[in-house]
């Protein structure tokens, strides 16, 4: 039975670190449609039908095709009766959106706003958290959700947070600045005096841990009364704190190429990417950042010229 095939396939490719929800998903989708047409192997034909039948777009199409054709090779590997889809035929370009970087000037705002949010008698922290979490993700460029991770137990002394278990089942120290760390220090004595038994860092209403779309409903209303980002087609998102992190940073590097290289394996290892090549993704461009660019390449062409 296939379905047994994907779990197998599934646990071995979590044991590497790899969450896999949606593939997990999919396969088992699959795996059942193809006991229904009988289907003891991947057939080509099963295959095409399957993701045709169960996507709404091209683009879903292609991820679906995608991650059959990683099973597929995966079992053919065992046994040549099984056949590989090619899924390059759905490909479409997919651009990543240009990240917005914030201005300090609008950090300090958005702060500003979230400590005047209008309060809430079943959330009293409402105001405090909401300043602290955007305060900690703007200053360490965690990943939203592993803020909204974090527990007691996970702030360790000296202002360092230890972040368990994220991407590709990796964790990782961060310390944070002492201004940073003292700030937390203050939110957490306001947040003993509402908390009950959770002992999640961030809480919503009713202390129960905060979910990402409660945040992102009140970064639109922190935005909004901030004055950052309005009128544009495409409102900045809270991730953007991460690339705006990862940009201010970089411009702060000095200009030898040999502190560049370790400022930026650094940069990489605090904001937990498994490889370098993830960094990249996250620099926007600056005019900070072009200008320095711009000083280093003329330098090194009259270094050359000399």
């Amino acid at each position: 039975m296939l379905i047994d095939d994907v779990n197998r396939y599934i646990t071995l490719r979590r044991s590497q670190g790899f969450k896999l929800e949606k593939t997990a998903r999919h396969l088992e989708a699959f795996a059942r449609y193809a006991a229904e047409r009988a289907d003891t192997h991947i057939r080509i034909e099963s295959a095409l039908e399957w993701s045709s039948s169960t996507s709404s777009t091209q683009r879903s199409r292609y991820r679906k095709l995608q991650e059959l054709a990683h099973f597929a090779r995966f079992l053919r590997a065992e046994d040549p009766l099984h056949e590989v889809p090619d899924h390059h035929i759905f490909y479409c370009p997919v651009s990543r959106p240009t990240p917005y970087i914030y201005s300090r000037d609008e950090i300090a705002r958005m702060l500003t706003a979230a400590g005047n949010l209008r309060r809430q008698k079943p959330s009293p922290l409402r105001q405090h958290i909401y300043v602290m979490l955007i305060g900690l993700l703007a200053s360490t460029g965690l990943r939203v959700s592993e803020a909204l991770n974090l527990r007691l137990c996970d702030l360790l002394p000296d202002g360092v947070l230890h972040i368990r278990q994220t991407k590709f089942n990796k964790s990782r120290l961060v310390p944070m600045h002492p201004s940073v760390a003292a700030a937390l220090r203050d939110y957490l004595a306001i947040r003993e005096r509402f908390a009950g038994a959770d002992d999640h860092v961030f809480l919503s209403v009713g202390g129960k841990p905060m979910g990402v779309g409660t945040l992102y409903a009140a970064f639109h209303v922190i935005l909004r009364k901030a004055g950052v980002g309005q009128g544009r087609t495409r409102r900045p998102r809270i991730h953007d704190l991460r690339h705006t992190f990862a940009t201010r940073v970089l411009e702060q590097c000095s200009a030898r190429r040999e502190d560049v290289a370790r400022d930026f394996i650094a940069l990489s290892t605090y904001l937990g990417h498994a490889h370098i090549r993830y960094t990249y993704w996250y620099l926007q461009a600056t005019p900070e950042l072009m200008s320095d660019i711009a000083g280093m390449a003329e330098n090194l062409i009259g270094e050359k010229l000399s």
